[in-house]
């Protein structure tokens, strides 16, 4: 399922009585943000024939915590039911100029919103109001007609339905709605973290590394059928084989085009396709298997990635090539990873590279969300055996912390699909295999948006007490810094000499009252911090944690907040 956008209806001033929430009502729902009001007189016009009475129509275009969407983007989500709702309006005019009893406005917006804060999002741990999921609400108080717009975090939320039918019976329970339309859809493809991105990269919602550091452990199994999993969970996906050794790719799947094209204007890769999932290897770009030195195959793995039109994707999975060394560190580092999903076998072997691995995720910030178990048992004469022993899957959960395990079974199914070009989730969608495969989708859905919530709101600047609160990702802990401290605390070479690491900022040289223009993620690990003087701060987290917090922090008044 690929989400399409919807085009905007915007009914003539005359028609319409535009307006949205106060800001005492907006912190009553605990809602995201309040906008001003707005009044417009309606009056009569005529439109196409069809006489336009006077109605009221109320539009809160856009309730949003982590976006700010592009006009392009805030689009009217009833315009494809424009034209029965002025086919029927001037049966409704009656009944308003008959002088039937309306729901107050603003009323009927709070009724809405606090009906829809009774769903809460499993994941975030709050409401959907809260989240920033509700858009264009649009409440037709003469008919009694209620329609917004449900936007998730990814297309491919395992829960929507449930939010869609929650909606539906949250709000048709309100004494004085007749009919509740809801549209789900989700955040446009876009990375949350900052900084100059190469062009290819800046529309990729999720980028998720499938490793193993080590080689024969179904590694590109899991890459494969896990990217068709979320493409059959309604996301955009792309898959990209970082193995330039030995790419697997070309035998794992089976596009009519096997060979990567160059667009000669923009000097950019075209993707091949298959089953509409987007495909880059170096198997098909016609060398077949690289013989050359690390530094080399780190730039082609480079430019394979980079300059690839990717498109709007909602999850690139990497299929990461075995190893610890330049090529894994040089794609840990050119790309924003939001995720790594970690793959081994039952050996002690096995797990003994797999820890590199895990080490190796954990010194450059990326999280790692769930363990696959590959070729942990058969069954055979009503039995289960486990040919290569137990426990190598959990030991990695256990020592390292990582809060899923999923195992894979030894099936001559999953292993002839890999070399059929026909993956086994395609194939046997309803099978045991596929069922595993769906349970690890959910998982990284979940987790990524976890992250990517965890990530935005970790560093914010709270005007009101004039001061940077900071919540570290995967910590309960919550604290407040001074601007001009933080400020101060710069160790880039602007601040202090690279060779003698004298101070060249000067606490005087920051004043007191300085306030953050802007406040960016930086990857998992750090945040941009911008500056009035211009100056963009790179501030880690691990920095933040060791600055002089702020105790006694006056409390806003009812006026500032």
């Amino acid at each position: 399922m690929r989400l399409t956008e919807h085009s905007q209806f915007t009914p003539p001033p005359s028609l319409s009585l535009s307006l949205s929430l106060s800001l005492s009502e907006m912190q009553l729902l605990q809602a995201p943000s309040s906008p001003h009001l707005t009044f417009q007189n309606p009056k009569s016009q005529f439109k196409e024939g069809v006489l336009l009475p006077s109605e009221k129509i109320f539009h809160l275009s856009t309730i949003t915590r982590s976006f700010v969407k592009s006009p392009k983007h805030v689009k009217h989500i009833w315009a494809s039911r424009n034209r029965p709702f002025l086919s029927s309006i001037s049966a409704r005019a009656a009944s308003v100029e008959a002088g039937a009893s309306e729901v107050p406005t603003e009323a009927a917006a709070a009724d809405v919103l606090k009906a829809l804060s009774q769903i809460i999002d499993p994941d975030f741990g709050t409401d959907i109001v809260s989240c920033g999921f509700v858009k264009d609400l649009h409440i037709h108080e003469a008919s009694g007609e209620v329609s917004f717009r449900l936007e998730l975090t990814t297309p491919a939320c395992p829960i929507k339905d449930m939010f869609e039918q929650r909606a539906n019976e949250v709000v048709a329970a309100l004494p004085w709605v007749r009919t509740v339309n809801v549209i789900m859809s989700a955040q446009p493809a876009r990375p949350v973290f900052a900084g100059d991105l190469p062009l290819g990269l800046q529309t990729i919602s999720n980028i998720v590394a499938v490793s193993s550091c080590k080689g024969g452990v179904g590694k590109s199994t899991v890459a494969v059928n896990l990217a068709y999993t979320l493409a059959g969970m309604g996301a955009r996906v792309g898959i990209f084989d970082a193995d330039v050794y030995g790419p697997s790719l070309p035998t794992m799947v089976s596009p009519e085009n096997r060979l990567l094209e160059m667009n000669a204007e923009k000097r950019t890769i075209i993707p091949t396709e298959y089953l509409g999932v987007k495909l880059v290897s170096f198997g098909f770009a016609g060398q077949g298997r690289a013989i050359m030195r690390g530094p080399m195959v780190s730039g082609v793995i480079n430019q394979l990635l980079t300059t690839t039109e990717w498109g709007e994707l909602d999850y690139l999975v990497i299929d990461m090539p075995p190893g610890t060394g330049d090529i894994q560190l040089t794609l840990c580092q050119v790309v924003p990873l939001t995720a790594a999903v970690i793959v081994t076998t039952p050996q002690k072997l096995a797990f003994i590279d797999v820890a590199k691995g895990v080490r190796m995720f954990s010194k450059l910030k990326v999280p790692c969300v769930a363990v696959v178990e590959n070729m942990c048992h058969f069954d055979a004469d009503g039995k289960r055996y486990y040919p290569f022993g137990r426990g190598s899957g959990s030991q990695v959960v256990q020592q390292f912390g990582i809060p899923h395990l999923f195992d894979l079974p030894i099936r001559p199914t999953l292993s002839a699909s890999g070399d059929s070009g026909m993956p086994e989730v395609v194939d046997d969608p309803r099978g045991e295999i596929a069922k595993t495969f769906q349970d690890l989708g959910v998982c990284v859905v979940q987790q990524c948006a976890k992250i990517r919530q965890q990530v935005s709101t970790a560093v914010t600047y709270d005007k009101s007490i004039k001061a940077i609160r900071v919540k570290v990702p995967d910590s309960d802990e919550e604290f407040l810094l001074h601007p001009a401290t933080v400020r101060r605390n710069d160790r880039s070479a602007q601040s202090v000499d690279e060779w003698t690491g004298e101070q060249k900022l000067q606490y005087t040289d920051v004043p007191e009252d300085i306030e953050p223009e802007e406040i960016r993620p930086m990857g998992n690990y750090a945040v941009s911090i911008t500056w009035p003087d211009g100056f963009s701060q790179i501030a880690p987290y691990d920095q933040l944690q060791t600055i002089e917090r702020l105790v006694d922090v006056p409390q806003p008044t009812p006026a500032q907040a």
